[in-house]
């Protein structure tokens, strides 16, 4: 990019891009999946690479995309891996982005606004004629990456449809998605389809050093991140945990709450410079809620992700009735917010709003 303050779109703030990645954690199955095919000759011309955001599908891409055009040869007996020598020169190459039989598909920057476009546009893809035209000189294999299809618009992830159904030869398209079933169905049904999981606690935290990140509170982080070193960084960037020990502490006085607490909070996420903190308040206020619903289905948690949240989800949620009240008030929040979002409204107002609708179903399943 020529603008050096607009952020990649594909990478994480806080954490190396994936093409710098060393080490890809908690895949095994996915790689096995790629090489078993590549190695008995069904290697697919796309791949739908799937699972949660931040879990490492982009590494994975990223290294399947090295090991091809390194033009692996494993010999007679040899058993494949992705690993590929850093100073192999299409490894250096694919570092210093260079590379000449590879294209990457994100979202462009806005000429006008200079800033990131919400989307992936045509022209974007429309560029793959020009790419694959140029690249076809060399004779070698070629590689796309699309990161995120999800993020492809209605004309785009069309004109990526005709290459799925068309593709060049010897070229893999490789299509990373968070959420598959918002792409086209013609899409994934010309992918082969690689599931990426959660991380447990060990390659969580393996993922976590490695980008820089050795983090203490190893229970609270692991339970709030969910199994993805995306939102583990996130969390630890923008002082995620103390922001949902937070949460817990002004909650735990339901069904009665704290009113100076409330409009601390809601104060801290309004204002020039708190729009992070707004959006993940709202993202931590969800997750409560969500696991309010399950504590109630499932009884207390057996880890917390501040201290006292056990307890107060046990009390909050003591059966599945109450799961119910907590899970109707989760999806209605969560379009709430997601509508306070797109029509500007007051962070301020919106987080009291939420807090008060939370007050009030913890007095309804009180009394009930």
């Amino acid at each position: 990019m020529s603008d050096d303050s607009i952020p990649e779109p594909d990478r994480i703030e806080g954490a190396p891009h994936p093409r710098e990645t060393a080490q890809l954690f908690g895949q095994d199955k996915a790689v096995a999946g790629f090489l078993e095919a590549f190695s008995t000759g069904r290697l697919h011309s796309g791949w739908l690479i799937t699972g949660p955001r931040g879990v490492g599908k982009a590494t994975l891409a990223w290294k399947i995309a090295t090991f091809l055009l390194a033009d692996p040869d494993t010999g007679l007996f040899g058993e494949p891996t992705l690993a590929v020598d850093p100073d192999h020169p299409d490894a250096r190459l694919i570092q210093s982005g260079a590379h000449p039989r590879l294209a990457l598909i994100r979202r462009p920057r806005d000429d006008k606004t200079k800033k990131l476009r919400t989307e992936i546009t045509v022209d974007a893809v429309r560029a793959l004629k020009s790419f694959f035209h140029m690249s076809a000189t060399d004779g070698g294999r070629r590689v796309v990456i699309v990161d995120a299809a999800d993020e492809l618009n209605r004309n785009a992830a069309n004109a990526i449809l005709k290459e799925l159904e068309e593709p060049p030869e010897n070229c893999t398209i490789l299509l990373i998605a968070h959420q598959p079933s918002r792409l086209l169905p013609t899409i994934r049904s010309r992918c082969r389809e690689l599931r990426s999981s959660t991380l447990n606690a060990e390659n969580l935290q393996k993922a976590l050093q490695q980008a820089g990140h050795p983090a203490e509170n190893s229970e609270s982080l692991a339970t709030l991140a969910g199994g993805s070193a995306g939102d583990a960084i996130r969390l630890l960037n923008h002082d995620g945990l103390p922001l949902y020990a937070e949460i817990v502490k002004l909650l735990d006085g339901l069904p009665q709450i704290n009113r100076p607490a409330a409009l601390k909070l809601a104060d801290s996420c309004a204002g020039r410079g708190a729009e992070i903190r707004f959006g993940l308040t709202l993202d931590l206020i969800d997750l409560f809620l969500s696991r309010a619903a399950h504590a109630g289905l499932l009884g207390e948690p057996h880890s917390q992700g501040a201290p006292g949240e056990a307890r107060l989800l046990a009390r909050l949620a003591p059966d599945d009735r109450a799961a119910r009240h907590w899970a109707q008030l989760q999806q209605d929040l969560s379009n709430r917010s997601r509508h306070g979002r797109a029509v500007n409204l007051d962070p301020a107002a919106l987080i009291l709003d939420m807090i008060f609708k939370i007050e009030e179903t913890a007095q309804g399943v009180a009394a009930a």
